[in-house]
């Protein structure tokens, strides 16, 4: 199981070593950085010496401009964020979440193929609601009531610290993606949807729902993250993403009918 770390739109070069820094101590290697306030912050002198020797994680981190890009690949989208929102995916810890995704109740609650990505908004700012809309669930790390600050690199290194613990420790490790040998098996079984792949066929339908009119794109209110939701539930395969985009072409097609 493929694990990802997405930093967006991170204002702080010396956050960025040091989320570089947490994640080699706990074996995970893949970082992501979404429209930085830098775009040459991997290699600002600030950003490598808060690296602490982590430089092959910067070496291998990436830059790109949209979530989309940052999330290709990933099955299992985890948003952080310390403040509820009126809507969205559950909200729950890291610790009950990681413990029900390693040791389900049925298989099917298993991320199989692709990936887990984790979610770090700004600094400043937190995550963006329509990010956090995207994701499966919404970790957030119990804090004190009176204090419930947590530095970024301090949040990664958190969420690094429990996902290493509920895959086993730095025991029995397979290959450099840190998968636990008890469990590598397991990435074989059917390949799910990605998120991009879920992406692209939400934007498939929402056209189809706007052409058949049941969808108003004046006040769409939360029909598509509604149905976000909805879909990351049912752990779609890649196979039944097709079937979905089917039926959206088929109504745009019926739709093109009525209107000629």
């Amino acid at each position: 199981m493929k694990t990802r770390f997405v930093l967006i739109q991170t204002s702080h070069a010396g956050n960025v070593g040091a989320v570089a820094r947490a994640m080699k101590v706990m074996g995970f290697d893949d970082l992501v950085l979404v429209a930085p306030r830098w775009p040459n912050v991997l290699r600002k002198e600030e950003t490598i010496q808060r690296a602490s020797g982590a430089l092959d994680v910067l070496k291998n981190a990436r830059v790109v401009e949209t979530v989309e890009e940052a999330l290709d690949g990933m099955t299992h989208l985890c948003a952080t964020a310390m403040t509820p929102r009126d809507f969205g995916p559950p909200l729950t810890t890291p610790r009950a979440h990681f413990s029900a995704l390693t040791h389900p109740v049925h298989e099917q609650a298993v991320p199989k193929a692709g990936g887990v990505a984790f979610l770090f908004g700004s600094e400043r700012f937190g995550m963006q609601n329509e990010d956090v809309y995207r994701c499966h669930t919404c970790l957030s790390i119990p804090t004190n009531p009176q204090f419930g600050s947590l530095n970024l690199a301090a949040a990664v290194q958190v969420i690094a610290y429990e996902w290493r613990m509920a895959l086993g420790g730095f025991q029995g490790l397979s290959g450099s993606e840190g998968i636990p040998a008890e469990r590598a098996a397991k990435a074989t079984q059917a390949e799910l949807a990605d998120a991009q792949q879920i992406s692209g066929m939400l934007q498939h339908w929402q056209e189809a729902l706007v052409a058949i009119e049941f969808l108003d794109p004046e006040a769409p209110k939360k029909l598509m993250p509604r149905l976000n939701q909805l879909f990351n539930r049912a752990q779609l395969t890649e196979e039944e993403i097709h079937i979905l985009r089917g039926v959206a072409k088929a109504m745009l097609r019926s739709a093109a009918k009525d209107q000629a």
